[in-house]
């Protein structure tokens, strides 16, 4: 009898695989079920603004490579500061990814700012591309803005 206990066990893990469907398929249901962030990092206006001001930068900076931010992923909040007295203005530290026209992706760490934006209306996003902070504007390896 204890012969035919691993012939019996695998019996069982191959019909459970049949029902499943198999091993992948749930591997990709449980990637599908990953809640993405919705939060004002990734908020349509912050994206448009830091592509748009990157494109200026890496066109404008002398020896950066001319790419574009195709895409952003994996956004997400790295903390959150609220106004209070002594801190009047509230910031938002973010992080994601981005894929550049080039093929590569690199780490970005951006910050919205309320209430700075033109004229003190709206809000001010600054970024830092892991790599394309050629002038050290956020310190060596954007550190300011993480």
């Amino acid at each position: 009898m204890n012969r035919l206990a691993p012939f019996a066990l695998a019996a069982l893990v191959a019909a459970g695989t049949a029902f499943t469907g198999g091993g992948k398929a749930a591997a990709a249901d449980l990637a599908r079920s990953y809640v993405e962030y919705s939060g004002i990092c990734s908020q349509s206006w912050v994206l448009r603004a830091i592509t748009h001001r990157f494109r200026h930068q890496v066109t404008h900076v002398p020896n950066l490579p001319n790419v574009a931010i195709a895409d952003f992923h994996g956004i997400h909040e790295r903390r959150y500061l609220p106004s209070d007295e002594d801190h009047p203005i509230g910031r938002t530290y973010c992080g994601a990814t981005v894929a550049l026209s080039d093929g590569y992706n690199r780490d970005i760490w951006y910050l919205i700012e309320e209430g700075q934006g033109f004229a003190g209306v709206g809000d001010n996003v600054e970024f830092c591309v892991a790599g394309f902070d050629r002038w050290y504007v956020y310190n060596g390896a954007c550190r300011v803005l993480r």
